[in-house]
């Protein structure tokens, strides 16, 4: 079984071109993705099944039966890159449990594009996932995460729900110290991207009015 994004480099892509079997968050992408490809074979013809967050776990195991009767197949991430910040994470679990031989071909990740463009700390990191969305939760956890961030020196990413960003930039404003470094990486590789890191006393006083697109928050304690 082969893990792919959807971007990548042409060797990636050659590797791929003659694949049969494809699992994707959502067929019709995965369909737009195909269709980039080198194929051996008519679009048609190549069988895909979806794997999201909708997927029931009874529903994981049985799509390794077409490899277990000795197919090919390809894991597509619509994150980039499969089983990180990504519901593919199980069914790679499960092929290494059924003795499936796994081969990754790394796209590009918003986390670790986030990381690479923020200036804050690349030897320390750790990805929290959704935080809380009830205003309570939320900032407790926002100041657990940003103690242990000035305890270990160590970078804390996590994600949103888009339409949720503005609320959420709002929240980190209220709960974090002035002196912690915040980044904000949104729409990474689209046509709005925009990434900037500052400290929040400054970001305070000059709050952005977010885009309802995909944006990973990662700050970093002072």
């Amino acid at each position: 079984m082969r893990t792919a994004g959807t971007d990548l480099p042409a060797p990636s892509l050659l590797a791929l071109a003659d694949t049969d079997y494809v699992i994707a968050e959502h067929a019709k992408s995965a369909r737009a993705f195909l269709k980039q490809l080198p194929l051996t074979r008519p679009l048609q013809s190549i069988e895909i099944v979806e794997l999201n967050e909708h997927t029931r776990e009874q529903a994981i195991l049985p799509m390794l039966d077409p490899l277990m009767a000795g197919r090919d197949g390809v894991l597509v991430s619509e994150a980039g890159c499969p089983g990180v910040a990504d519901p593919g994470a199980k069914l790679v679990l499960a092929a290494h449990q059924s003795g499936i031989h796994v081969e990754p071909f790394i796209g590009p990740s918003a986390l670790l594009l986030a990381l690479m463009g923020s200036g804050l700390d690349g030897q320390r990191f750790a990805f929290a996932g959704y935080l809380p969305t009830e205003a309570a939760a939320r900032r407790e956890r926002l100041r657990e995460l940003e103690q242990r961030s000035r305890r270990e020196r160590e970078t804390e990413l996590f994600i949103e729900t888009p339409y949720r960003n503005q609320v959420m930039l709002e929240a980190l404003l209220a709960a974090l110290q002035p002196a912690t470094w915040l980044c904000v990486a949104a729409d990474l590789t689209g046509p709005r991207q925009t990434l900037r890191t500052r400290r929040v006393s400054e970001w305070r006083a000059s709050p952005p009015q977010l885009d309802k697109v995909p944006t990973v928050f990662l700050f970093l304690a002072g």
